[in-house]
């Protein structure tokens, strides 16, 4: 679990602001399992995802994300990690890729997060922000994520990564405003012979080689 319980430079749970934040929504809780659920749902309700507030700046680092109260999903998922491991609890990064409209294309990442509770395993849960149409709740074993995999090319990407992908903080990093990002949306090509996503092939475009 070391890699979950890490902070990175995206992902930066020893920041001072993140710390303590996190042991504020630690604070009179009464299990592990508590604490996710109150760090899931203040990433969840009381920070704005970008695009729905047409929020800037974009947001990326996990302290950042905190300190604009703003991000899109994937700095969202960044800032829910950092939370998380801050109070020991070890969480990963999970994507989707959806239909950017109804069925597609073009198709996007979407960014989630796992998290290890006991005694369910790794769970996933997404605090991308709720509205109408958007659900996404903390109900362990059940899973209740923001959308649904519909569309032909949607899918549910099986990896739990310890850190962002490359493609995601570039989409984060290389554009200053909200538009942009939205116009410049991280994507990976499919091989559609492959399901799940298994070949290293697969995610020449992510920038990550799965022999590693």
């Amino acid at each position: 679990m070391t890699p979950y319980l890490a902070h990175t430079s995206w992902i930066d749970g020893d920041h001072p602001d993140v710390a303590a934040k996190a042991a504020a929504l630690a604070e009179g809780a009464a299990s592990l399992e508590q604490v996710a659920q109150r760090c899931f749902e203040f990433v969840r309700d009381d920070i704005r995802h970008s695009w729905d507030y047409q929020s800037n700046p974009v947001t990326c680092r996990a302290s950042d994300v905190l300190k604009h109260g703003t991000g899109y999903c994937y700095a969202k998922s960044h800032l829910l990690a950092a939370l998380l491991r801050a109070n020991g609890i070890p969480a990963a990064l999970c994507y989707q890729r959806l239909a950017v409209g109804t069925e597609g294309p073009p198709y996007c990442l979407h960014g989630l997060n796992a998290v290890w509770l006991e005694p369910y395993g790794w769970y996933r849960i997404d605090a991308r922000g709720n509205k109408p149409g958007v659900d996404a709740r903390f109900a362990p074993p059940l899973e209740q994520l923001a959308f649904p995999i519909v569309a032909p090319d949607e899918r549910d990407l099986p990896e739990i990564w310890a850190e962002p992908l490359q493609v995601v903080v570039d989409a984060l990093t290389r554009h200053s405003t909200v538009q942009a990002v939205a116009e410049n949306l991280p994507d990976v090509n499919l091989m559609p012979s492959i399901k799940p996503l298994a070949d290293r092939a697969v995610w020449a475009d992510a920038g990550i080689d799965k022999a590693a």
